[in-house]
């Protein structure tokens, strides 16, 4: 198996991301995250809300609805220009984005922001083949909206159209105004929400990295237009820091800057961290200089004034916006292939403490021998009042370390027959297997040492 079957193969086998509908025959682009990769995904969140909004003095936090109406995308320009290539193969029916066909078929080549036709003409040139059936008999590229189109309402004569986020920006955007009347902010300052969004995605086999539902992390940063370059590059920087803090491998990391053509309607700088994936270097954070361009337009669909007075200068201005965005489902696969690891014939995810779903796991020696369960079970529930524990009593104990190797726990705390006699306990570390005796008073410590 190459690393994209072993990574999606160990994301079901130890619980942490599952094909969505898998009883009912499943459901391509859509994925069920178990209980290892909720608790790895809430980490990551946690870790991002501390960082960018409760550590500091300048942001907001808020939580808009999914669902929005469809003016607000109408004004947003989503509805005019969050659209995509659709090709189809005649041959064998199947669909796909041209860009993703051809990236996947010339892995440098950039063509994001192409023209309909350049897309074709490329197509052409290299005789890029269906990728299902191997034939190169395409229909003309036609265009499709991402929005996820929704009706709401009791009855069917009586039901409204309405639309899934795409982006979770708008939801900031249209209560910028609240949140001025609402809290002391003052500018500069960011709005942050986390939260999931839709779009309608025709994926290549990319697990993780594209789906029809996701979550994201990002903030709108308002700003007075002057000096915008250094609130940006203040943000890349932050955003590079917060990726190592996660243990993600530095080598595997790198800026892109959009061209003007490929940049997003809204955009006028546009800045992605990407990560070398299996299938190549794909994004997985990005940062834009919105400029005024969401304000102003949802200022002049509804006749409603989102500009901001300086208490100060009393200057009226709209603010501009920096964005800096993280996809957490699609940072959470990427941690997976970042901590997949083989030592022989042991499996190690080799996840940073911090975001690790459970920190410590506790065995009894042999799970049939009441006197070692019973210790082992008042170690467990006074260290699970300060961390995130897991208990297994089942099988031998080489399978249980095997377990917790996989899913990433980074200290297994066996109780043993010397533990009953002098209160300690082996204490194994994850990646390097290794074992040292630690007296069960000082096991707190020895974790939370090893959490900092």
């Amino acid at each position: 198996m190459d690393l994209m079957e072993k990574v999606v193969a160990l994301a079901k086998r130890r619980g942490f991301v599952y094909p969505s509908s898998e009883l009912y025959g499943g459901m391509a682009n859509v994925y069920d995250f178990g209980p290892a990769g909720t608790l790895l995904k809430n980490n990551i969140r946690d870790l991002w809300l501390k960082k960018f909004v409760l550590d500091r003095d300048d942001m907001v936090v808020i939580d808009a609805a999914t669902i929005l109406k469809p003016e607000i995308w109408e004004a947003s320009g989503h509805l005019a220009g969050f659209n995509e290539a659709l090709i189809d193969c005649k041959e064998c029916k199947n669909r796909a984005r041209a860009d993703h066909l051809i990236e996947n078929f010339l892995p440098d080549k950039k063509v994001e922001g192409l023209k309909f036709e350049e897309l074709e003409k490329i197509i052409d040139e290299n005789k890029i083949p269906c990728p299902k059936c191997g034939k190169f008999d395409w229909t003309k590229i036609r265009k499709f909206n991402q929005l996820v189109e929704i009706k709401l309402g009791v009855l069917e004569e009586g039901k409204n159209m309405a639309y899934l986020r795409g982006e979770i920006a708008q939801g900031i955007f249209i209560n910028f105004k609240n949140v001025l009347d609402s809290t002391r902010v003052k500018i500069p300052f960011g709005i942050a929400q986390q939260g999931k969004a839709y779009r309608n995605e025709i994926t290549m086999g990319q697990f993780t990295h594209r789906s029809f539902e996701f979550d994201l992390m990002e903030f709108e940063y308002f700003i007075k237009s002057e000096g915008w370059e250094k609130v940006f590059d203040m943000w890349k920087e932050e955003m590079w820091k917060f990726a190592l803090s996660l243990g993600i491998k530095e080598e595997n990391l790198r800026w892109r800057e959009h061209e003007e053509f490929e940049r997003s309607f809204y955009s006028k700088k546009t800045m992605d961290i990407e990560y070398k994936y299996p299938f190549g270097f794909k994004e997985m954070f990005g940062i834009a200089y919105r400029t005024d361009y969401d304000l102003k337009n949802h200022s002049k669909n509804t006749g409603k004034d989102l500009d901001y007075r300086d208490p100060y200068t009393n200057e009226v201005y709209t603010p501009h916006v920096i964005e800096p965005t993280f996809g957490l489902s699609r940072l959470t696969g990427i941690l997976l292939f970042n901590g997949y690891s083989e030592d022989g014939e042991r499996v190690v995810l080799k996840l940073d403490p911090k975001i690790a779903p459970y920190k410590v796991a506790v065995f009894p020696l042999l799970g049939n021998k009441l006197e070692l369960t019973e210790k082992a079970r008042e170690i467990y529930k006074n260290l699970k009042k300060e961390f995130n524990v897991v208990w297994d009593d089942r099988g031998n104990i080489g399978k249980r370390y095997f377990a917790q190797d996989e899913i990433g726990t980074p200290w297994c705390v066996t109780v043993d027959f010397q533990s009953l006699d002098d209160d300690t306990v082996t204490v194994r570390d994850r990646d390097t297997a290794n074992q040292v005796r630690i007296a069960i008073d000082k096991l707190s410590e020895y974790f939370q040492n090893g959490l900092r």
